[in-house]
């Protein structure tokens, strides 16, 4: 999730980001005043870190897992289905039509290999858009240079920076601004007055491109919008406090989205858009959620647990858990899908797992420690790209060597930045997921 604290209710949340927006601005005008000139922010510590829960074996499930039994729907006729579901419900194991096919079944990422831009993103400039979540800015680096080239205002509270489905155009979800601001990548400028949405923590696309999903994290909802001009078109209220991140089966059928402050998933069916069941791990946080390349098991991170839970997708069960690092939280898949990437927040460090043997192969460690988040890869996949979350810097890491390729200062509180262009047919959203 990434808020800077646990917040009890959205007034706590505003006034959480206005405290720490004016003890930035008072520190800046002190600097001017004695300096006359910038020094790098050095005012911002990270929260301070429980102890974590002792993490089990990726054999072992943890004990004392719940799951809540599903609504019953009136069933479909059968149909064959590449990834068939255990589940009451039949909807769960029939392909969402208007989805684009999967060339490959033993892997979904097949059409995102390196090099696979679509003719939708030929010739946009290659940037690092990162959205400044302590302030209400935007600011976008240069690649090539390592240099921070813009910075604009956006909204209060920008959390992420979203691909649309047809990758044509980038949207800042300003969470406590209420709004999105569109950005033109071809441009790399805002595109437009701010969007008026509510409560956009975070934002993801339906795979047949027929909603926005805006996760109002305040509200508890999964707001399914019109993917162009946000109309509001069906609501989901969830059971689920702290709702965040999604993501997709690979037929399309359903959505799994994470609850960091009750502890569990929710099951949601994109047929007929109704919650499907929820799946609780006790004492967990979960945080975001990415389906491995053959599509038979969900990678979830775990901030409490320290590691990553392995959720059936036939079943919806806990199969395992790999221990990565205190604070686990960002989730990417390597651009030949043979790796993900866990992004371990509270230590500094980012843990390779293998896709074919759920074991970690490596662990790459930031130099003097970091806070690492939330990113993307990029086009061909050689460089990690990830915010510092509480460090106010955004980091360039080899995925060759696992070595820091540079360290670059950003605003406040860097978040879900966005790597564009990325290679893929459609976006599912959040940070650059494509398919």
């Amino acid at each position: 999730m990434g808020k800077v604290s646990r917040p009890a209710d959205r007034q706590l949340r505003r006034l959480t980001w206005l405290s720490g927006l004016c003890l930035t601005v008072t520190a800046v005008v002190a600097v001017f005043a004695v300096a006359f000139r910038p020094v790098p922010d050095t005012g911002h510590s990270a929260p301070a870190r429980a102890p974590h829960t002792a993490a089990a074996p990726a054999s072992q499930p943890r004990p004392g897992l719940r799951v809540s039994p599903a609504p019953r729907v009136n069933p479909t006729p059968d149909q064959d289905a590449t990834w068939p579901v255990a589940s009451s419900i039949a909807d769960l194991s029939m392909p969402l039509a208007g989805m684009p096919p999967v060339p490959d079944p033993a892997n979904i990422y097949a059409a995102a290999g390196s090099g696979m831009l679509s003719p939708a993103v030929r010739g946009m400039p290659y940037r690092v858009y990162v959205p400044d979540s302590g302030g209400s800015t935007v600011t976008v680096i240069d690649p090539s240079t390592y240099r921070v080239i813009w910075s604009y205002q956006t909204g209060p509270n920008p959390q992420h920076v979203v691909p649309g489905y047809d990758l044509r155009t980038l949207y800042v979800t300003n969470d406590l601004g209420n709004s999105l601001t569109p950005i033109n990548p071809r441009t790399g400028r805002p595109a437009g007055p701010n969007i008026p949405v509510d409560d956009p923590y975070n934002m993801y696309f339906t795979p047949d491109g027929r909603y926005a999903i805006v996760v109002a994290e305040a509200r508890q909802h999964l707001d399914f919008r019109d993917p162009h001009t946000f109309a509001l078109e069906h609501r989901i209220g969830v059971d689920c406090a702290g709702v965040d991140h999604i993501d997709f089966a690979a037929s399309g059928a359903y959505l799994i989205a994470t609850c960091e402050f009750a502890g569990r998933l929710v099951r949601v069916d994109l047929h007929t858009l109704t919650v499907a069941g929820y799946l609780d791990l006790p004492g967990s946080a979960p945080q975001d959620i990415k389906l491995d390349p053959a599509g038979r098991t969900f990678y979830v991170a775990d901030k409490t647990h320290a590691g990553v839970w392995l959720i059936g997708a036939a079943t919806f069960r806990p199969t395992g858990f790999i221990a990565t690092g205190p604070d686990a939280h960002g989730l990417y898949p390597s651009r030949d899908a043979r790796y993900l990437y866990v992004t371990n927040r509270g230590n500094g460090s980012i843990t390779v797992i293998g896709f074919a043997t759920k074991k970690i192969v490596t662990t790459w460690w930031i130099p003097g420690r970091g806070s690492p988040d939330m990113g993307g890869l990029s086009p061909d996949g050689t460089v990690f790209w990830v915010s510092g979350r509480y460090d106010s810097v955004v980091y360039a890491i080899s995925t060759g060597t696992g070595h820091l390729l540079a360290k670059i200062p950003v605003g406040p509180q860097p978040h879900g930045l966005c790597v564009w262009p990325q290679p893929g047919r459609y976006s599912l959203g959040h940070t650059g997921i494509t398919r």
